[in-house]
């Protein structure tokens, strides 16, 4: 059975939240709602893709971009900038995120202002083979490194090649960063590191744990002066638990310490595994509620 946790019960749930990963099967029940599908009379924005190869911040690398132009763009006016992680996952029309679907409708609504998709893919090694077989992927350097590099990446390296297909806004209130599991770790590194950058996060069961250091998240929050940044966290009970540590615990620590902070926060706790079917479920709130305040 579906359930939404309120913060108020994080600390008694944290004490009960080992034993019930064990014991209890995540439902994963979620359904899609309207905005998630594509509707009649909804203009869909223009999907361009283009490789970037060229890394001086990741070099020897190359990896797929998409950028989302939306239909309302009139090739003059910038518009405001979500980034995504693992962008082939989040644009996939029939995946788990549907971004492009979502943005359409929400735009065309206007409970969202209009804004630019950027999509970017791990960069891979194409001189190089993991152990299965694949390309060796740079993902885990990329997204669970704790530093400015990333975000550097984006600014002087990704952002720039996309702004050949639109203009983007500047400023920080205008853009938000997103990513699922370890990517959801590299859009609040992203915006923690860079908060001139980038203000507004969504963390999809991040990976909030120590797989290169990321479980020192929240005792350092609750060290540092606030930053300007709006995190929203999803997770769910049925996430992981191994040698890095327990993904709904370090969520909930998470969660407590921007509680902590009087950060803008949410965070949304379900049943749900280490997928991006809630995520994806929750992803047109998730996205209200991030740009309710920004004008058009």
């Amino acid at each position: 059975m579906r359930r939404f946790l309120p913060l108020l019960s994080l600390l008694s749930l944290s004490c009960l939240l080992l034993v019930a990963q064990r014991s209890l099967p995540a439902a994963d029940d979620y359904a899609y709602g309207p905005d998630s599908q594509v509707q009649p009379g909804v203009p869909q924005g223009k999907i361009v893709k283009f490789e970037w190869k060229d890394s001086k911040i990741y070099p020897g690398t190359q990896r797929d971009c998409w950028v989302y132009i939306p239909a309302n763009y009139d090739g003059q006016t910038p518009v405001c900038l979500m980034v995504f992680q693992d962008g082939a996952n989040y644009l996939n029309p029939k995946g788990q995120f549907r971004v492009s679907i979502v943005f359409d409708n929400l735009i065309h609504k206007k409970e969202i202002p209009p804004m630019a998709g950027v999509f970017v893919n791990p960069g891979v090694f194409p001189s190089r083979k993991g152990k299965d077989g694949k390309l060796a992927s740079n993902r885990s350097v990329e997204y669970d490194t704790l530093s400015k590099q990333y975000a550097e990446f984006l600014e002087k390296e990704i952002l720039p090649e996309a702004e050949k297909y639109v203009k983007l806004r500047k400023e920080a209130e205008a853009r938000g960063i997103c990513g699922i599991s370890s990517g959801g770790i590299c859009a609040f590194t992203a915006a923690w590191e860079r908060p001139d950058l980038f203000s507004k996060v969504l963390a999809h069961v991040g990976s909030f744990t120590n797989i290169r250091g990321g479980d020192i998240y929240p005792g350092l929050i609750r060290k540092t002066p606030r930053k300007p940044i709006r995190v929203y966290l999803q997770d769910g009970s049925g996430d992981l638990d191994n040698e890095h540590g327990s993904w709904p615990l370090a969520n909930l620590q998470m969660a407590a310490a921007l509680r902590y902070m009087h950060y803008d926060y949410k965070f949304v706790y379900g049943d749900g595994g280490h997928n991006g079917r809630h995520g994806g479920v929750l992803l047109p709130d998730a996205l209200r509620w991030l740009w309710r305040d920004v004008k058009p």
